[in-house]
């Protein structure tokens, strides 16, 4: 029988992982709806969805059998020229529960491409017409992905710091408050002749730190870029497909962003695939005779059967209500559970928004992803069977909408005892 970690550390160099001290990989051998299975046996509550991307559960017998079903028919084909159906499946799908004003989409295949796509949209929209607005506007604390594009759009940081320097330039702003709102907009209003567009994570900024703002003050923004002329993007690629309590987080909105970014849940944590959507009016702005105002992007697997019906197995899971029935529960466990600990000692802030909570806890070093808290809470939790990855002192719960109130029950009760300990 092969040694999977010694294999593993023989061959393969992990994501965001110091390798020189990484401790030994724990191996996966078996997925069942929250829970996943180690060599061993022992049963692990994946409380993070495995990096916020499975939704349902894990191996879930519909979207196993209809990806089956496509890998016996139809495993790829060339996207230009060519369609299939799984991808109008798709595509009908997912625009009869966006936004009204989401037109067109454009295939992928993670959440950072998909962001490039947008941004890359957004600035040809305006090439396109002969006007050079080439400036992008972001949240400080923002995060976009890893391709140099995202990158660009998100906050700078130890993460992009050995590439500031090839990095465009942003405008950043901080996240709007009834405070500082008439400033945003003051200074939206002084740049509009110069930006291309504004990217945000609506509601929550994931790997910023769980960082959590109003609705209605995004509202206001989106309405005076609207007012200004400039285009929106929704990054929903995290906040996508329930997370929010909604089905977008953009639904929680009266204003609607121009263009939106999806991956992650897409699938139900399946296989990767990446979309944008856009309005009409955006696409109009590429439809020419001049060849040159062509959108040239594109990726060899674009639009592949096999992850498109994937999606749409998830979509249709997603919209049963059943799933909305489930992700209620969540969001009722997890403000419960706010309301019990908000006012802990040794917590700064409890947030919560849809079936996401996030607990930032105080100690004696600054809030940062790498506070030396993290490595403890990590392992505490994953000694006892749950697996949540700390983003520096903020500890956070984004679990499979079908997970149990016996397992988070058990994850609170946890939670409550590193609080003791830490």
């Amino acid at each position: 029988m092969i040694d999977l970690v010694a294999e593993d550390q023989k061959n393969i160099w992990h994501p965001y992982t110091q390798m020189k001290n990484a401790l030994p990989p724990i191996p996966i051998v078996r997925g069942e709806g929250a829970h996943l299975f180690k060599e061993n046996g022992e049963k692990l509550i994946d409380a993070v969805s495995s990096w916020w991307v499975n939704i349902h559960g894990h191996s879930h017998p519909y979207i196993a059998n209809e990806v089956f079903k496509q890998l016996n028919t139809l495993e790829h084909v060339i996207f230009a020229g060519f369609t299939h159906p799984k991808a109008v499946e798709l595509s009908t799908k997912l625009l009869s529960i966006l936004p009204s004003n989401q037109a067109k989409v454009f295939f992928s295949d993670n959440g950072s491409t998909a962001v490039e796509v947008a941004i890359k949209m957004c600035l040809q929209f305006w090439f396109n017409q002969g006007v050079k607005r080439n400036k992008v506007l972001a949240f400080a604390d923002a995060y976009h992905g890893d391709t140099f594009g995202a990158m660009a759009v998100s906050g700078r940081s130890a993460f992009t710091r050995p590439f500031d320097a090839l990095l465009f330039d942003v405008e950043f702003i901080e996240l709007p408050t009834k405070h500082n709102l008439q400033n945003l907009k003051s200074k939206i209003s002084s740049l509009k002749s110069e930006l291309a567009c504004f990217i945000f994570e609506p509601l929550v900024l994931g790997a910023g730190g769980m960082l959590m703002y109003e609705a209605q003050h995004l509202d206001e923004l989106i309405a005076h870029c609207k007012t200004e002329q400039v285009l929106t993007i929704a990054d929903e690629v995290m906040t996508g497909f329930g997370r929010t309590g909604k089905y977008f987080a953009s639904d929680h909105l009266q204003n609607k962003a121009d263009l939106m970014c999806f991956s992650k849940g897409i699938t139900g944590g399946t296989m990767p695939l990446g979309l944008t959507t856009c309005t009409l009016e955006i696409y109009n702005a590429f439809l020419s005779d001049d060849k040159l105002k062509t959108l040239f992007h594109g990726h060899s697997f674009t639009a592949n059967p096999v992850a498109c019906a994937a999606a749409c197995a998830s979509f249709d899971i997603l919209t049963q209500p059943e799933t909305m029935a489930n992700i209620n529960r969540v969001v009722q466990n997890h403000q419960q559970f706010k309301q019990k600990i908000q006012h802990h000692p040794k917590l700064k802030e409890v947030r919560q928004t849809g079936t996401i909570i996030a607990l930032e806890w105080l100690n004696d070093s600054k809030t940062s992803y790498f506070n030396n808290l993290r490595d403890k809470l990590y392992h505490f939790f994953l000694d006892r069977g749950i697996i949540l990855r700390p983003l520096g002192n903020i500890l956070y719960i984004l679990p499979p909408y079908c997970i149990s109130d016996e397992d988070l029950h058990y994850i609170y009760q946890q939670i409550e005892l590193a609080l003791e300990e830490f």
